[in-house]
């Protein structure tokens, strides 16, 4: 029987620290068990002699792009993988930013069915939709695996049955092909795609991250260095969302944001009063819990039915939920631009070149967020910066260009074995499943 192997994937988030050295062990490397620590040590040696750094047209140069997103290396061709929650996403971007396919499975059918993401349900869906959708993108970019100069993927922060089947995927295309592979950071490459966008976006820069899991400011001061400023102590925003979505019957297929973003445009947002999460606290962490609860027993209290879908509601039923909606949003963004407010004041005190506030993760899509946040940063002489909405949800391009930023300065691992195992495993540590921005340094009141 072939020996099973241990795919760590820990390592990778060492490089996303604040030490002035970073250090950047192989975080995607095959590990045989049981092995003794010397031997494994030999081994991983021998195996790592066995490679050198691509050479050939598509290759690229590891420079170091300090300042400069662009700082050579623009003949790079990378894969970049995505399967961490409930899309299957593909996409092959050039070192130069041009984007030459992008490739997105979505499993709205399923959030519907089930309510929610269903992991062992999510994960099936990612094992039946990988192969063609890798397959799409590479044929949309006119390009074979061969062609490749690496393979990216995200590693965490994600469910980690749906995590494994995009890691195994690019381990597959890696080892065959003899690529270089990238561990990708799932937030830090909702962060880094606005450098993509914006031609002129150096650090550092502020960067409010907002997505159905999570909430986050930091301060990206370089590639790999990260100043949290604020994060998500309970519910994220993208999920206050759709639990209301949800509560109040509306269709979830394009998920909650964007349906209470559509049905708040007929209500009054002045008509419920919800309270702001968090005002007695003086920091820029989050808090969406308090503000569902407050949503629900507003619901309950107007005797909201959600087994009646919006279409088939009363005119009445259908004005007091959207009163709701436009009452929920406006509160639930207000929150965002209280800490937002804060933390460029912060932010600037640290370093006052800072020019723009980048904006990304699927909230950031809603238009509604945008043009509040916006106002805020025009208020600090700052300019917004929101990458299109194909880029703000679960791309593979986001992946596929933070793995090119890191590819640049060298951090990668060599390729897999061309052949691993049938019955290979992927193990995913706790740490990074449940997000290890604790790594970060926190400033402010605690």
């Amino acid at each position: 029987m072939a020996s099973s192997s241990l795919l760590s994937l820990s390592a990778t988030f060492s490089r996303l620290h604040f030490v002035t050295k970073l250090s950047f062990p192989l975080a995607l490397r095959s590990v045989g068990r049981p092995v003794r620590r010397d031997r494994r040590r030999a081994l991983l040696s021998s195996s790592s002699s066995r490679w050198s750094p691509p050479s050939g047209p598509n290759s690229g140069s590891l420079v170091s792009c300090g300042g400069a997103a662009r700082a050579g290396g623009d003949d790079l061709v990378v894969l970049g993988i995505e399967t961490s929650c409930d899309d299957t996403a593909a996409a092959v971007v050039r070192g130069d930013g041009k984007i030459l396919s992008q490739v997105v499975s979505s499993q709205a059918d399923l959030l519907v069915l089930y309510g929610g993401v269903a992991p062992k349900m999510a994960e099936a869906a990612h094992a039946e939709a990988i192969d063609p959708v890798v397959e799409k993108a590479l044929s949309e970019a006119n390009l074979t695996a061969r062609d490749l100069s690496a393979v990216a993927v995200t590693i965490g922060p994600g469910l980690s049955l749906c995590l494994r089947v995009g890691v195994r995927k690019a381990r597959n295309i890696a080892g065959l092909f003899s690529k270089p592979i990238v561990g990708v950071h799932h937030m830090e490459a909702h962060a880094l795609v606005a450098r993509l966008v914006q031609q002129d976006l150096q650090f550092p820069f502020l960067a409010l991250l907002i997505s159905g899991g999570h909430n986050l400011l930091i301060l990206a001061q370089s590639l790999g260095q990260y100043v949290q400023l604020g994060t998500t102590i309970d519910d994220a925003i993208g999920e206050a969302y759709d639990k209301t979505a949800k509560w109040l019957g509306l269709d979830m297929r394009r998920s909650g944001g964007p349906a209470i973003e559509q049905l708040a445009l007929e209500g009054d947002a002045e008509s419920v009063k919800f309270s702001t999460p968090m005002k007695q606290h003086k920091d820029c962490n989050f808090s969406y819990a308090g503000l569902k609860t407050q949503v629900r027993l507003a619901i309950e209290s107007r005797k909201i039915n959600a087994q009646i879908p919006l279409s088939s509601a009363t005119t009445q039923d259908r004005s007091e939920r959207a009163d709701i909606a436009a009452s929920f949003q406006r509160v639930a963004v207000l929150h965002l631009e209280e800490r937002c407010e804060r933390a460029i004041d912060w932010a600037m005190e640290m370093e006052p070149s800072l020019k723009y506030l980048v904006v990304s993760g699927g909230v950031a899509s809603n238009k509604y967020v945008r043009s509040r946040l916006d106002q805020v940063v025009k208020r600090k002489s700052l300019e917004l910066v929101c990458p299109p909405a194909s880029l703000c949800t679960d791309n593979g391009v986001m992946i596929a260009w933070t793995g090119i930023e890191h590819f640049r300065m060298g951090r990668f691992d060599p390729p897999p074995p061309a052949e691993e195992p049938d019955d290979a495993m992927i193990y995913i540590p706790p740490n990074v499943v449940n997000y290890p921005w604790n790594t970060f340094r926190c400033i402010g009141p605690l």
